[in-house]
């Protein structure tokens, strides 16, 4: 299970597919809206697949991936296969350099290795 909003649903999405290539099925949760969070979705989808990665154009230090991440601990340890992963920007301002950008934010690259690294 993929849980993400923003921009990043776009690469998740992208990662997914890249995934289902390599014979790797996920499901990708667009949030939409962290408040109210759509719990039954993420532990639905968590009975399914008992692997999360957490998805999120923050910093990761601080992030609300981290609040995700928690609660699913709290809530759903015992469905997981695997350590939750955490997927962010890097812990550093983000430049405003696009060409700079891309090597802070996290990419469909990093979402792919996130997973494999589940199995």
């Amino acid at each position: 299970t993929i849980i993400t909003y923003g921009k990043q649903v776009l690469d998740s999405l992208k990662a997914a597919e890249t995934l289902a290539k390599e014979g790797i099925d996920v499901e990708v949760i667009d949030l939409r809206s962290l408040f109210p969070l759509d719990k039954d979705a993420i532990y639905n989808s968590i009975e399914k697949t008992h692997k999360v990665v957490v998805v999120s154009e923050e910093a990761k230090r601080g992030a609300f991936t981290g609040e995700i991440a928690s609660m699913i601990a709290e809530e759903r340890f015992y469905e997981l296969d695997a350590p939750i992963k955490r997927i962010g920007a890097l812990n550093t301002p983000i430049a405003f350099a696009s060409n700079l950008e891309s090597y802070i934010l996290p990419n469909e690259q990093d979402i792919v290795l996130a997973v494999k690294s589940l199995f």
